[in-house]
């Protein structure tokens, strides 16, 4: 098969993929590595490379849960809150494998969105190396996430976009 082929094929492959619908299988170290590296190719003006992702697995990632969990919980007003939804972010959480934040750093050399376009199509080479790996994912971008800045240590110039799921299917 031609790598033109190839390309259209994972291309036309991708697709978001819910926690509901993972295995439960571990995604291996160097798959997840490949992921993270494929990000590193999307182009960005004047190289700044303003994506910046954390990995959470485990432990890590639990207390990434409750910590979503608890944003809600305070961040919801009472006539709205959904004890179910509330209950939803840790069973999301759980059956996920790899959370990874997507942010973006403002480096203050080209306008904002720029940036964010960059990090955009660095999550999508993200999403083409998960579909081409037999990994589902997809990106998530709650209210939540912009409470998120203290506990991810995010500088004054960086915000956080979303939240990357992945696992195995």
């Amino acid at each position: 098969m031609e790598k033109s082929e190839i390309l259209k094929e994972i291309i036309e492959s991708r697709k978001s993929v819910f926690p509901k619908d993972y295995s439960g299988e571990d995604i291996e170290q160097g798959i997840l590595e490949e992921i993270l590296n494929s990000a590193q190719f999307a182009p960005n003006h004047k190289r700044t490379k303003p994506w910046r992702f954390k990995v959470f697995k485990g432990e890590e990632k639990n207390l990434l849960g409750q910590k979503l969990a608890e944003i809600y919980k305070t961040q919801t007003a009472p006539e709205v809150f959904l004890e179910k939804k509330y209950l939803s972010i840790s069973e999301k959480i759980s059956k996920t494998n790899i959370i990874v934040t997507i942010s973006v750093n403002f480096s203050g050399l080209l306008p904002e969105w720029e940036e964010i376009a960059a990090t955009a199509m660095a999550v999508q080479n993200m999403y083409l190396t998960c579909t081409a790996n037999n990994v589902g994912c997809y990106w998530s971008s709650p209210g939540m996430i912009k409470h998120l800045d203290g506990f991810l240590g995010l500088e004054e110039n960086q915000k956080c976009y979303g939240l990357f799921y992945m696992g195995k299917i």
